[in-house]
């Protein structure tokens, strides 16, 4: 399949993380008050320590968006098939995450951030659950200059395909919006994930001003009902 296709057919915009994951006790759960199944944020330091220092752990390229990238870009199986944008901080969890991400073959161009760290994700495994503690920072922080740079618009122009999800309406509208028209103009075919009901819900009008350039919307039958309830 990867030679059928050149580099940079598909772009993905998010919140890059990197996923700290491990399995852990129970205990560490409760300690901590999490659900075995959840997804949640956080302004605390001390869960990633205690994994880092009790844990043997598993570094992985992870944030929703980048989560999708990299696994079409293991589907399409070319090297730098795939280009991602996303804001992170200057420091060692930038370069793993990177090492990480160029390891899945994906070309990561990152927006760099003097003032935040990298965003992380702890990922506690308990049996067949996972229970996912997310501390954005740098993530949270992408603004559309990004896309001023002449060699990232390249990268806008190459693609074929852009992908986001939902997550993103809550970082930089403005970038999505200017891509999505883009792609509008050039006949390419933009996609967005609806992500979560919450975003559906408090992030309406944000979602409803990139939709007129969407080609394709993901979404599960929860998110579905809940963008139904909003309209």
């Amino acid at each position: 399949m990867g030679e059928l296709v050149n580099e940079g057919v598909l772009l993905g915009m998010g919140n890059p993380l990197l996923d700290i994951s491990a399995t852990v006790k129970p205990e560490m759960l409760a300690k901590y008050d999490l659900k075995a199944n959840d997804a949640i944020l956080t302004e605390d330091e001390a869960i990633f320590k205690e994994m880092l220092n009790d844990y043997q752990v598993e570094y992985i390229a992870g944030g929703a968006t980048q989560n999708s990238i990299r696994v079409a870009q293991w589907i399409i199986g070319k090297p730098k098939a795939s280009s991602y944008f996303g804001c992170v901080g200057n420091d060692d969890t930038m370069k793993k995450l990177v090492e990480k991400a160029e390891e899945a073959g994906v070309n990561v161009k990152y927006q760099i951030s003097a003032e935040h760290p990298t965003g992380r994700c702890a990922v506690l495994i308990t049996g067949h659950d996972r229970s996912l503690v997310t501390k954005l920072d740098a993530a949270n922080h992408f603004t559309v200059s990004h896309l001023d740079d002449s060699a990232n618009w390249k990268l806008v122009e190459a693609a074929q395909v852009v992908y986001s999800a939902g997550f993103f309406l809550t970082v930089s509208v403005d970038s999505m919006l200017k891509v999505a028209k883009n792609c509008a103009v050039n006949n390419r075919t933009y996609c967005m994930n609806l992500s979560a009901p919450f975003l559906c819900q408090f992030f309406k009008d944000q979602m409803k001003s990139v939709l007129p350039f969407t080609d394709i919307v993901f979404g599960n039958e929860s998110e579905a009902a809940a963008y139904a309830e909003t309209q």
